[in-house]
């Protein structure tokens, strides 16, 4: 039952932080000259520094399986981010960017979940 709870933890804060930091970037990109080339590679930071934010805090009270609930803080919000896209854009698909989306969140997942059970 604690692993679940921490799961959905860290889950609920990387999809906030998300959120703030993507407001954030869109206010920078609105008001800046920075190129739309550049949106693509953002997202995909903005979205690990979350996943690694939200295991790693979601993991803090775990004593072990930093690696298992890590990774499972970033599949879920991978799913929740792709079950989200796919209502709002019916010509969604799976493509090299998803892919790379999928891992990046997986691996930062884990990495945030052996920071948060390693944490003192």
């Amino acid at each position: 039952m604690e692993m679940c709870k921490s799961i959905a933890k860290g889950v609920g804060i990387s999809l906030i932080t998300s959120f703030i930091l993507l407001i954030i970037f869109s206010i920078i990109l609105t008001y800046t000259n920075i190129s739309e080339n550049t949106i693509t590679p953002v997202i995909i930071v903005l979205t690990a520094i979350s996943i690694l934010i939200g295991s790693s805090i979601g993991n803090l009270k775990m004593k072990k399986n930093g690696i298992l609930n890590g990774g499972s803080v970033g599949a879920i919000y991978i799913i929740i981010l792709y079950l989200i896209s796919s209502l709002l854009n019916w010509k969604f698909g799976i493509n090299l960017q998803s892919v790379i989306m999928i891992a990046v969140g997986i691996v930062f997942g884990i990495l945030g979940g052996i920071v948060g059970v390693n944490k003192k």
